[in-house]
């Protein structure tokens, strides 16, 4: 398979070093949209085919795989399948941008304490929704977030707007902040972010080149961290779908792809390369 277009010189580079040294590379991505194509009902989410196989057969010879993601790391190993696909037996699911932390060596979930504001903000969802109007906003309960997607409503673009400043005077009421994402809203604790998390993962790792795979606005602040380390000198391959249609990240990426599918054939070009050196 050949080489995937690469639009920068600098991801050239990191794609350069992760063949010469797969040993010293970490392969981190998202799931939903990126691994998983979305899909309305979160918990309908399952990898593209292909898509274990391709970070399974990288897993051979790379430092680190993990999958990051805004979910709760035991909903993300169930819904992909992970945990009884052979070769991720050293598979890193990095959950709740970062607060948890599985390993499919162990089987267990480390996290870190969920602050209170989160049980506040749950009790109090409910009764903001009526009153903004649109009470079938869905709520998807991380236990360390709240994420309000209006993506099944009838206009789901004008009750994100309904909802935005009701949600950010609650944000502010709890001390959690406010992000948004493709047609959801997520109320979440400060200094969380999936940034934090991959600079965690580089340093746990001792990585010498990193690929961050993303498709949403929540995925900037990986894309970000990764170019500070890279303007360090960590050579970095940041990669985007257009799944969600995140114009900031899109423009950032070093390779773009439509969708999942895309994402399976630029890790397979890379395990193709790592394997012909």
């Amino acid at each position: 398979m050949s080489t995937p277009v690469i639009r920068t010189d600098s991801g050239r580079d990191g794609w350069e070093a992760m063949v010469a040294d797969p040993a010293g590379a970490v392969i981190s991505t998202d799931f939903d949209g990126v691994l998983s194509p979305l899909v309305e009902d979160p918990a309908r989410s399952r990898p593209v085919e292909g898509a274990l196989d391709a970070l399974a057969r990288l897993a051979r010879s790379v430092n680190q795989v993990a999958i990051v993601t805004g979910r709760p790391a035991l909903v993300v190993t169930e819904l992909s399948g992970a945990t009884a696909h052979a070769g991720l037996d050293r598979l890193v699911v990095l959950g709740h941008y970062g607060l948890e932390r599985w390993e499919a060596a162990t089987g267990k979930v480390i996290s870190d304490p969920v602050p209170a504001g989160v049980t506040t903000a749950r009790e109090r969802l409910p009764g903001l929704l009526t009153e903004v109007g649109v009470p079938d906003a869905f709520v998807e309960d991380k236990d360390s977030s709240l994420a309000v997607h209006t993506r099944r409503l009838d206009d789901p673009t004008g009750a994100l707007e309904l909802l935005r400043g009701p949600l950010t005077a609650l944000a502010e009421e709890t001390e959690l902040r406010l992000e948004p994402g493709n047609l959801v809203l997520e109320l979440r604790p400060p200094g969380v972010d999936k940034g934090v998390a991959i600079r965690r993962l580089l340093e746990s790792t001792g990585a010498r080149s990193i690929l961050y795979a993303g498709d949403d606005l929540g995925d900037l602040a990986a894309f970000r961290a990764i170019a500070e380390q890279r303007a360090a000198g960590l050579p970095a391959v940041l990669l985007a779908t257009r799944s969600s249609n995140a114009t900031e990240l899109i423009e950032a990426a070093d390779i773009v792809v439509d969708d999942p599918s895309g994402v399976v054939t630029v890790l397979t070009a890379l395990s193709d390369a790592i394997a012909a050196r």
